[in-house]
């Protein structure tokens, strides 16, 4: 039986197909939906954990107890686990342990862009490349086989368009899986420096078995065609050659780390001329030309953003390789459309965010803002354009704390924001960190019960997991106060006067403070809508302070305020900023 599947989606299936019994991560898109998909099979257990870090943990010490698991996350969320990472390549796994890295080409959800095959390369580990939907489900299997083979996590890199794109899947019954049996070992587990130099030799014997099985790995394959032309490739990137260069002959690279060395060879000496490419870094390219092999690579495609077979016809064509001709108008037709004069759609806030109020009231302040990852990051752009720095999850205490070391009088004018999940993620240890060093930085943790920005999932503050099982609820204020934190209180974020004045005071206190601004995202299921409001033409005096909450209910038309009684969530925000009184419940205007 087949069904048409995304490829996260896909991999969930593939999971459950090989037996996999523990899945562990922490949303990011584009890589949120595998662990969503996963839990909804019987007989697994699946989790959200609070980090990437402990989510590749939990896997590990699964993984070692001899269970075959998942671990899923964002490729900037590997940068978080590459501590676990660098030494379970050291130690091995016992039973066979998958890591999913979601990167993001283009930058569609990212605050970078990354190629995380090198971490599979820094770690001397396998890294597979799906190319659509049936790959990336087979690959699961593939790479859990490998990982056991050879004692070692497999990482499995997938980017947004594989992610995201369906295809068909041929989808098979689930093969039971025995666990392995757990050996007590400490030179195997227990990483001391007498136990890790034994175990970098076997580093390099596994990665020197693992060279020879890429040679003949069923996923590093020959496609013979037209040998004047040959292009070695992998992953999404394969698609779009098999679209813009059908006839040419293709070396598709499904492992892509360690490089089958010798197969290259043959394939590149099969050809005439040999191209590579991939998206992002030159990471195929830099080693086919160490083993001093001639090609062309990143000085006919650059070396950031997303490739497609539009932006691929257009530079192959420069070059004066010729690419199939339906492909060349399709391009052609691409960048007319893109060069037509296109009203922007810059994204915002929902109507009724309880964060909207919170970044109206700093600016209004004149506060600077040491941001932080999700929703909120919104809160950058017009019309609130409240925000000063986004670095990474949990950065806004450490560098709002930094800020203050570096310049005492930001002390006084500087917040830090934050989300719940966020502040759970890694912000604990940044707002320890100023408790500690004597910092006097003010926090606002923006507590809308959710994590919002990639799908609305549970996390330890939210009472739910992964599963919909009941859990304990993790306190925030009570959790700012244990560190060390003496001032905490808790605020109604639609409330702009409570917002303001709890600002104002904990910004002037000369010792450190935590408001917690919790009122639930309005999208969640269990949020019922307020009365929308509505503006009495004859009052509105065409001020403009409404507009500068930037709600997206909210416009002008013939030099007056409009409110889209669809999109309006009645949270109230306009009510309050309205100083003429010209907005009023739907209903009472003109009364």
């Amino acid at each position: 039986m087949k069904e048409l599947l995304s490829g996260n989606a896909a991999i969930a299936r593939g999971a459950y197909e090989a037996g996999v019994t523990v899945g562990a991560g922490y949303p990011g898109t584009p890589s949120t939906e595998i662990l969503e998909n996963f839990a909804r099979y019987p007989g697994v257990y699946a989790q959200w954990s609070p980090n990437e870090k402990v989510a590749l943990e939990v896997g590990a010490g699964a993984a070692i107890a001899g269970a075959r698991v998942l671990v899923t996350m964002k490729h900037v969320g590997v940068n978080v686990a590459a501590d676990p990472l660098f030494t379970l390549s050291y130690t091995g796994v016992n039973g066979g342990l998958l890591l999913v890295s979601a990167d993001d080409p283009g930058m569609h959800s990212s605050q970078n862009e990354q190629d995380n095959r090198y971490y599979a390369l820094m770690n001397k580990i396998p890294c597979l490349e799906p190319a659509d939907s049936q790959e990336a489900k087979d690959m699961v299997g593939l790479g859990l086989a490998i990982s056991e083979q050879f004692d070692t996590p497999v990482m499995l890199r997938l980017t947004t368009r594989i992610s995201h794109s369906q295809g068909f899947v041929e989808l098979k019954e689930p093969v039971p899986y025995n666990r392995r049996p757990y050996s007590k070992n400490p030179q195997k587990y227990v990483m001391v420096p007498a136990h890790g130099r034994l175990r970098r030799v076997f580093l390099e014997e596994r990665l020197a078995r693992l060279k020879e099985y890429s040679e003949n790995c069923p996923v590093n394959f020959i496609e013979w065609g037209d040998r004047s032309l040959g292009v070695i490739t992998g992953g999404i990137s394969y698609q779009y050659v098999k679209e813009v260069l059908p006839r040419a002959s293709v070396l598709k690279l499904g492992l892509t780390n360690p490089l089958p060395e010798n197969l290259i060879r043959q394939f590149a000496a099969g050809v005439e001329r040999l191209l590579v490419i991939e998206e992002l870094d030159p990471f195929l390219e830099l080693q086919i030309r160490a083993l001093g092999i001639p090609l062309q690579g990143k000085e006919l495609l650059p070396a950031y953003g997303e490739l497609s077979p539009a932006l691929l016809a257009e530079r192959l064509s420069r070059a004066g390789i010729a690419v199939a001709p339906e492909v060349a108008v399709t391009a052609a037709s691409d960048q007319a459309a893109a060069a037509a004069d296109l009203p922007g759609r810059p994204p915002v806030m929902c109507a009724g965010c309880p964060h909207r109020g919170v970044f109206y009231i700093l600016k209004k302040l004149k506060l600077v803002v040491s941001g932080d990852i999700g929703c909120y990051t919104l809160g950058s752009l017009s019309p609130l354009s409240a925000m000063d720095t986004c670095i990474c999850m949990g950065a806004s205490i450490g560098a709002a704390l930094g800020m203050e070391k570096a310049d005492p009088e930001l002390a006084r004018r500087t917040v830090a924001v934050i989300g719940d999940s966020t502040f759970l993620h890694s912000g604990v240890t940044g707002l320890m960190d100023v408790v500690y060093n004597g910092g006097t930085s003010t926090v606002l943790v923006l507590d809308n019960r959710t994590t919002a920005m990639t799908g609305h999932q549970e996390n330890p503050a939210t009472g739910t997991t992964l599963q919909g099982r009941p859990a304990p609820e993790t306190d925030l204020a009570a959790l700012a106060k244990a560190v060390g934190v003496k001032r905490v209180r808790t605020v109604d974020p639609m409330n702009l006067a409570e917002i303001e004045a709890a600002v104002k005071e904990e910004v002037a206190a000369p010792e450190p403070s935590v408001i917690v601004c919790r009122r639930p995202c309005m999208l969640l299921k269990k949020n019922a809508p307020g009365q929308p409001v509505a503006v009495d033409e004859a009052v509105c005096v065409n001020c403009g302070l409404c507009l500068q909450l930037g709600c997206p209910a909210i416009s002008r038309r013939d030099g007056k305020a409009v409110i889209n009684a669809i999109q309006c969530s009645g949270c109230g925000l306009c009510l309050q900023v309205c100083k003429p009184g010209a907005i009023t419940k739907r209903g009472e205007e003109n009364a």
